[in-house]
């Protein structure tokens, strides 16, 4: 039986970007092998193409693609 200490959770920093811990959690799921800023780029990049194809807030789709799978 382990006698060590409880770790405690570590809380989710929003992102430096748009400053959500929703961006922040998606950007932990899609990184790999811990290449935090490779998945950054991923998703920034992605939002960047949003707003240039549709001209429209990436953040209100993105949540709104959340609200829409649950």
């Amino acid at each position: 039986m382990s006698r060590k200490g409880h770790i405690a959770k570590r809380k989710i920093l929003p992102d430096p970007k748009f400053h959500d811990k929703l961006i922040s959690k998606f950007v932990n799921k899609v990184m790999l092998r811990g290449k935090k800023s490779t998945a950054e780029s991923i998703v920034y990049g992605s939002f960047d193409i949003i707003q240039g194809k549709l001209n429209d807030d990436p953040l209100k789709l993105f949540k709104q693609a959340l609200e829409n799978i649950k």
